[in-house]
């Protein structure tokens, strides 16, 4: 999962403890939170346009996909008319802080890394804010966070 470090941090979420993870306005990155997170799944906590971008840290799924509370709320950032509470759009899930790591893994190391040669975050035009990964992706992935 990516943000700004304008918006949100691994160090915001490791201060909050949890958090839900709302504001996402694409379809493809929606169905990934409503459809395929579970409770308990690990989360890479990627920085982007940070410098360097990369991962930061991991968190867990804590909440499943809900319908995002803001996107029914008249005069919020990302309020959607078409969402209502009986046919919802938009969707959140809630994190939970598990690590910060003590570096940055770059986005140039995670392209150089044997094993994440695959991962959608290495693809040319891959800018979605919710994109999935393997077992095996996160396994190398959290091996080179801890060092």
């Amino acid at each position: 999962m990516k943000c700004e470090p304008s918006a949100y941090t691994i160090e915001d979420l490791q201060r909050d403890g949890k958090t839900g993870w709302e504001g996402v306005r694409n379809y493809q990155a929606r169905n990934f939170m409503r459809d395929d997170m579970q409770v308990g799944d690990g989360v890479l906590f990627y920085a982007s346009n940070a410098d360097p971008s990369g991962v930061t840290g991991l968190a867990t799924i804590a909440r499943a996909g809900y319908p995002d509370p803001f996107a029914a709320r008249k005069g919020h950032t990302y309020y959607d008319p078409k969402h209502t509470n009986e046919r919802p759009i938009w969707f959140s899930v809630e994190l939970a802080f598990v690590e910060r790591f003590a570096n940055v893994i770059p986005l140039a190391v995670l392209k150089e890394t044997r094993g994440l040669d695959k991962m959608m975050v290495n693809q040319p035009g891959s800018r979605l804010s919710v994109q999935p990964v393997t077992k095996r992706e996160y396994e190398i992935a959290c091996r080179r966070g801890r060092g």
